[in-house]
């Protein structure tokens, strides 16, 4: 055997392999005596064929194909061992040529270099948080809509009021809506019966019956509608308005018992605010040091790894759909994308996710971090705490030996994210490697892109629930 290794660029190499004429007539053998024991050849019993008579009645081609399925493997081990290479999956194989010898040729991936830059000289100033009397006013706000009620009104119907109505609908002879007493929130861009429905009410006085026709879009996802001109009859009964109240005492009381006056509903709206902005800046700072630090690192990995997070991106994908009684079949024809359209969506997702892991990894063995048993078995109790009446469930999971290295991992990446915080920050003294025992902010440095906003709907409902959402 003869082997050529040249280093290409992604961490991989690539093998040139020429077999030796006694290796291929060695294995051409082996392949006769496999092939004659189950070959039925005129004039011959099983198994007592002459090789001639074989490679004549099944093939020359026939024979070499099974000789190879078992030398080029065994061939290539030998290559990867000689060269000293550490592949870090499957080789991609390929046979160049059987004549006038045998030769292939395999890129094998190998493991990936992570090269660091200066992150302990890395600095990254962190935005202060501030809430404005305009974002408190927002949740305020949504709170009177939320306990506004709905009260009559003697006007024609306009948008957000809330309808009570006899409709009927067809396409056609086809009887598509009979419905006497129903109530229909109008408001504007709402789909259902159909789009521009809503709209058409807009206008109509209560007991005065009126007929409108409106055309299905042509993308509707009932086919047989799609396109097709419905006509309705309607007739409203009654019609009603939200009266907002007004933003007092008597108003901070209908939120809940615990606040006495609107300055204290106030107060609680800007705690929670600023708890819960305080913590969307911190996963935004925690992904900002991250990313700082792989931009300033040169990292090298086969493409192979980025296609595993591909593949494992697809499965939470496909997790999550079914949780909504979707496969992922239905999720792609709904998005009109093929499979292949989805895995290339995905490459940039997993390229930094795989380069932001290899990085940390570095500055695990670099700081020589470590997470204790204590640390473990202390996290095990507050997951557990945490899961309420499947508490056990949970302790007992994380309590076996899959369980705890999963959860090691998990904080290693936790303290890891928080020592590069801390020296981004300044807090951390920027001369000898140390361990970062914090808890991080935002959990594991890998959780993705930073969320959005959304804090003064957050800090609406928290206070819906009866008035129990300080900020965690």
């Amino acid at each position: 055997m003869k082997v050529k290794a040249e280093r290409i660029e992604n961490s991989q190499v690539v093998l040139e392999v020429e077999v030796e004429p006694e290796e291929e007539e060695r294995s051409l053998e082996a392949a006769y005596r496999r092939l004659v024991k189950s070959t039925n050849i005129p004039g011959f019993r099983k198994g007592k064929a002459p090789r001639a008579m074989v490679e004549r009645y099944l093939g020359r081609e026939f024979l070499l194909q099974d000789a190879l399925e078992r030398l080029v493997p065994e061939l290539l081990n030998q290559a990867i061992e000689e060269q000293e290479l550490q592949p870090v999956a499957q080789p991609d194989v390929e046979v160049t040529q059987t004549e006038p010898v045998v030769a292939f040729k395999a890129v094998v991936p190998v493991s990936p270099t992570v090269e660091l830059g200066d992150y302990r000289g890395l600095r990254v100033e962190r935005e202060p948080v501030e809430v404005s009397d305009e974002d408190v006013n927002r949740v305020v706000d949504q709170l009177r809509e939320q306990h506004a009620p709905w009260e009559p009104v003697d006007r024609p119907v306009q948008l957000n009021d809330l309808v009570t109505m006899d409709v009927e609908g067809r396409v056609g002879e086809e009887e598509l809506e009979r419905r006497e007493g129903v109530q229909y929130e109008v408001l504007g861009g709402f789909a259902f019966p159909v789009p521009g429905f809503a709209e058409k009410l807009v206008g109509l006085e209560k007991e005065k019956e009126a007929e409108f026709t409106i055309s299905f879009p042509p993308e509707h996802e009932r086919s047989e509608l799609a396109g097709h001109e419905c006509w309705f009859k309607v007739l409203v009964s009654e019609v009603k308005e939200k009266k907002l109240p007004e933003p007092d005492d008597e108003f901070a009381r209908s939120v809940g018992e615990e606040f006495e006056t609107f300055e204290a509903l106030r107060e609680r709206i800007e705690s929670n605010l600023q708890g819960m902005a305080e913590q969307q800046a911190g996963q935004a700072y925690e992904e900002e040091v991250v990313d700082a630090v792989v931009e300033q690192a040169k990292v090298e990995f086969p493409p192979v790894l980025v296609e595993s997070e591909i593949d494992r991106l697809i499965r939470d994908q496909e997790r999550e759909l079914s949780l909504s009684k979707l496969s992922l079949e239905d999720y792609l024809s709904r998005m009109k994308m093929s499979a292949e359209q989805l895995r290339d969506e995905l490459r940039p997702v997993a390229t930094k996710r795989v380069a932001r892991s290899l990085v940390l990894s570095q500055v695990v063995e670099d700081e020589k971090i470590e997470v204790s048993d204590e640390e473990i078995n202390a996290e095990i109790d507050e997951v557990a705490q945490g899961a309420g009446e499947r508490g056990q469930e949970f302790k007992d999971f994380f309590s076996s030996p899959i369980g705890r290295q999963a959860l090691e991992q998990t904080l290693l990446t936790r303290n890891t994210v928080n020592l590069l915080k801390q020296i981004a920050s300044g807090e951390a003294d920027a001369g000898e490697p140390q361990d970062g025992g914090a808890e991080s902010e935002a959990g594991e440095a890998d959780a993705g892109e930073p969320q959005d906003g959304g804090a003064e709907s957050e800090a609406a409902e928290s206070l819906e629930k009866g008035g129990q959402g300080d900020a965690q």
